[in-house]
């Protein structure tokens, strides 16, 4: 079992940063790969962001660029560096974490959730 536990998450505004924070808890975090999803309200979750045990990472094409996604397994944390935050970015973001070598786009492929953290970017 993996505990997922969310932060960094608050009120921006347009073209600011933020660095969300998912702490894992329970078992080798390291042989888990990571994602991160969103879900703006009215609309479904989405993916952002995967890492996978060993660094290699992939992005929705909404964010690329302008997010990026990293791991220090050394403390159990896996980051989202929001640069260039949009209106649209505003969402509740959920880290997740999946046994198995590579991330994911697909939500379904996740077995750990955490609670979620909101981001709310204004003009």
């Amino acid at each position: 079992q993996v505990q997922l536990v969310e932060s960094g998450g608050g009120l921006v505004q347009a073209g600011g940063s933020l660095r969300l924070s998912c702490a894992a808890s329970g078992r080798t975090f390291s042989n888990y790969a990571t994602g991160w999803f969103r879900q703006a309200p009215g609309k479904e979750r989405e993916f952002v962001a995967a890492i996978s045990w060993s660094g290699a990472n992939t992005y929705a094409d909404s964010v690329k660029g302008r997010f990026t996604i990293s791991r220090d397994n050394t403390k159990n944390t896996v980051y989202l560096q929001m640069n260039s935050l949009k209106l649209e970015d505003t969402a509740v973001y959920y880290c997740a974490a999946r046994r198995g070598t590579w991330g994911s786009t697909m939500m379904k492929e996740y077995d750990f959730w955490g609670q979620g953290t909101q981001v709310t970017v204004s003009s």
